[in-house]
């Protein structure tokens, strides 16, 4: 599940020291083990191994080139969202044909620039859309490859904010109209070539149930366009979810016996290939979170402790700008010291430098009782941690380290002041 763990008294990832890389980077840093990211991978290859399976990693999920270029490396796809994420993969050394294209709004730059990289598809979301890309495709004398994404309506038992599927979300046609719209594509859009058919119904899903229920309403509309249609592909999309609460502990066999009902690969793929396996055709994965959530932690110093009437406060200095998460999605981190400690707890709420009252990591928390100057991994920092970071309170960017077994290296250097406004000017 990951590479954290204590060893000799202090946290490590792989079999490098954290208290090492803090301090010689500073904090906040993010750091990734590459082992986390490549097991995952490599899972994810042999529980799908009785389908023509192939996957396509959520960019949006983790973008540092370095990433990218491991995935690339391992022969990983890429699911991308804007132009700025299909420059990325091919900065990065990926092969812009392994590339589907998502997104409700991409623009015509976007779209003349992906169909110059010749990207495997374009996932699309509305029929406007659908006929923007036919225009601009017959004024470059190319057919574009296109799959429609449909929304099935399946609650996917998920936060509010990354529920996808259902019809009061803005992605993908209703699937009461797929039809229609797959036969107003091929008699009225020439310059559109029908390659295949896309769902996703949401991120961080913890149980197999809604894969299954989406998958099944979808069978026989998938079946009938291969007869109809030729398509090659259908996408089931991503939205594996990971354990955040619990994690040190997750890999373990008495962990997952306490929450047979958290999702596994090996439950996901046991589920779904009895159902994809018949059709025929490739089917297109698109996991982000699963494959780098737990294989990041965000290492923070905690810089003073304030102890009020109601609460006691540890003040770090990594706050909502470097990882939104807990703010945005109510999500929760486990925050471990570096250095271990013995049975020194305190509850107390974990909160950062910004200037609203909603940057914590964590309120009415039990955590070790550490002092100012030590330094704490949030973990499962990995999947929109530093990808969803920003520069809000004129902090610079956090510095990003990935670790491969005994060595560690710097992915990107810490933003500098100077970086930060290179690009604004004053008016003349």
């Amino acid at each position: 599940m990951h590479s954290f763990a204590y060893k000799n008294g202090s946290l490590h990832c792989e079999n490098v020291n954290l208290a090492d890389i803090a301090a010689a980077v500073g904090t906040p840093v993010f750091v990734y083990s590459r082992k986390t990211i490549s097991d995952d991978l490599a899972e994810f290859r042999s529980s799908m191994a009785g389908l023509d399976a192939h996957i396509a990693y959520a960019v949006k999920a983790c973008s540092n080139k370095a990433i990218l270029n491991l995935m690339a490396r391992q022969g990983a796809g890429f699911d991308i969202v804007s132009g700025g994420e299909l420059w990325r993969v091919i900065n990065a050394g990926g092969d812009p044909t392994q590339c589907t294209y998502a997104g409700v709004a991409k623009t015509e730059p976007e779209i003349r620039y992906a169909l110059e990289q010749k990207i495997y598809c374009f996932n699309c979301e509305s029929e406007n859309e659908l006929r923007e890309i036919n225009r601009i495709a017959g004024e470059m004398g190319v057919k574009a490859p296109v799959a429609v994404r449909v929304n099935p309506h399946v609650d996917a038992h998920t936060h509010k904010y990354i529920t996808t599927g259902t019809n009061e979300n803005k992605f993908g046609v209703d699937i009461t109209r797929i039809e229609s719209v797959y036969a107003t594509i091929a008699a009225e859009m020439p310059n559109l070539h029908i390659k295949g058919l896309q769902i996703h119904i949401g991120s961080q899903l913890t149980e197999v149930q809604p894969f299954t229920t989406a998958v099944e309403k979808m069978l026989p509309i998938v079946k009938k366009f291969i007869a109809m249609y030729g398509i090659e592909f259908f996408s089931i999309g991503g939205g594996i979810g990971i354990v955040y609460d619990g994690c040190l502990e997750s890999g373990k066999p008495e962990w997952w016996a306490a929450h047979p009902e958290q999702i596994t690969i090996k439950s996901y793929a046991d589920a779904l290939i009895p159902l994809l396996k018949p059709l025929g055709i490739k089917i297109l994965l698109e996991p982000g979170r699963r494959l780098v959530g737990n294989a990041a932690a965000l290492l923070t110093t905690c810089i003073y402790e304030k102890k009020g009437e109601a609460k006691t406060f540890k003040m770090i200095d990594a706050g909502m700008n470097d990882i939104i998460r807990p703010a945005l999605y109510e999500g929760y981190h486990e925050i471990w010291p570096v250095k271990e400690h013995c049975g020194d707890e305190i509850v107390a709420d974990i909160v950062g430098p910004i200037c609203e009252s909603g940057d914590f990591q964590a309120q009415n928390r039990r955590i070790a009782d550490v002092k100012p100057g030590e330094v704490l991994a949030e973990l499962s920092a990995g999947a929109y941690g530093f990808s969803m970071a920003s520069t809000y309170n004129s902090r610079p960017l956090a510095a990003e380290v990935l670790v491969d077994g005994d060595k560690w290296s710097i992915i990107r250097r810490r933003q500098t002041l100077e970086q930060m406004v290179q690009d604004e000017c004053l008016p003349e």
